[in-house]
């Protein structure tokens, strides 16, 4: 069983706004794929903060690092730019995939600027902030992320 966590990316869940729906809605997911959920936060749309969250999970040996929010067009969603500061190699297949899958659903998924990549041995992944959109997108690539956690902890069986 791999480990997991999720990052919600959000200015107005973090201030107590309005509540996050899509982090415990990623949450549910990952669990029920078998994945151990060993923690979820809320953080602002605030780069440094996200590059610390990203960092601090991957130093303690989470395996998979998902992100809700903060991949849109707005100044403040800076979620693909904080990961891109973290990770050592990108997997533009996943978000690729991500994106065509979802533009099935709506054309308004070719606006998402998510991206995924490794550190060490943990995938970070970078989802839409709703919660249909985050559930959606990380179903559309979890049946592939185990072979790559397995890759990455060098199980090639």
């Amino acid at each position: 069983m791999y480990t997991a966590a999720v990052i919600t990316v959000s200015d107005r869940a973090y201030s107590g706004e309005y509540e996050d729906k899509a982090g415990p809605a990623v949450a549910a997911l990952l669990e029920k794929s078998g994945y151990a959920v060993k923690d979820t936060i809320i953080i602002p749309d605030e780069k440094n903060k996200v590059i610390d969250a990203l960092t601090s999970l991957c130093e303690k040996g989470i395996s998979l690092i998902v992100t809700t929010g903060g991949t849109g067009f707005s100044d403040r969603d800076i979620t693909p730019e904080a990961t891109k500061e973290v990770i050592e190699k990108e997997t533009p297949g996943i978000a690729e995939y991500m994106r065509m899958k979802s533009a099935g659903i709506t054309p308004r998924a070719i606006l998402s600027r998510g991206i995924a990549g490794i550190r060490g041995r943990s995938l970070i992944i970078n989802l839409p902030g709703s919660p249909k959109g985050a559930v959606e997108n990380l179903s559309f690539v979890l049946p592939a992320v185990k072979h790559g956690l397995d890759i990455l902890n060098g199980i090639t069986e």
